[in-house]
């Protein structure tokens, strides 16, 4: 099966699975994601703002049950952090696209800058998947790091609705240009998913750089 073909399988599935399984189904889409499994947001929240065009979702509680998910999501990545160290990660990561490039960018933001970025990490993409295991590595306080957790993920869940919802309005007009008959989400799903993947499997064979030290 080719490259392209799973990126569209998996585009098609998650549309499937948000459209018969609501916001829950959001919730738990971005729940995977925050645990470091390779489900991008960029393609989940979209769709589910497509879905607020057609008035099936309101964008808040979108926004709302992805920011939900994210925190969910990121409770196993964190206890990982804390019992399991990066031993665990450089292990066993690159079976769910983890590379030593990721987590070592996501362990130096944090040793710069402490608690406050897994809030600002959470508003940037690629990195804002992995922030969770640092922090557990630095044992952060639980109560703090899920409030944090979710304050970033909320701006973040409810952009990406936001888009998808805009974009879902002017779906007529923009699908001579995209000539999809799935509609434009779709599109910009499965080329989000592409360079996503592609990304992290290139990086997955480099190795990992040496963290300075502390």
């Amino acid at each position: 099966m080719h490259l392209h073909t799973l990126i569209e399988a998996l585009g098609s599935w998650i549309q499937a699975v948000i459209a018969s399984g609501g916001y829950f189904a959001v919730a738990g889409l971005m729940a995977v994601e925050s645990a470091c499994i390779p489900l991008p947001s960029e393609v989940i929240m979209p769709f589910a703002g497509s879905l607020v065009a057609l008035g099936r979702f309101g964008l808040w509680e979108a926004a709302l049950a992805g920011a939900i998910g994210c925190v969910l999501g990121s409770i196993p990545a964190y206890y990982l952090g804390q019992f399991g160290g990066r031993p665990l990660i450089q292990r066993y990561g690159r079976y769910v696209l983890i590379s030593g490039h990721d987590l070592d960018l996501a362990d130096r933001l944090f040793a710069r800058f402490g608690e406050r970025i897994v809030f600002v990490a959470r508003l940037l993409p690629v990195i804002r998947t992995f922030i969770a295991f640092p922090a557990g590595v630095a044992r952060m306080e639980l109560g703090r790091f899920l409030v944090y957790t979710f304050a970033g993920s909320l701006p973040w869940c409810l952009g990406l609705a936001w888009v998808g919802e805009k974009l879902g309005q002017h779906w007529e007009a923009l699908k001579p240009i995209f000539h999809a008959s799935d509609g434009v989400i779709a599109v910009l799903g499965a080329v989000a998913v592409g360079l996503w993947v592609w990304r992290h499997v290139r990086q997955a064979k480099r190795p990992a750089t040496e963290l300075p030290p502390a």
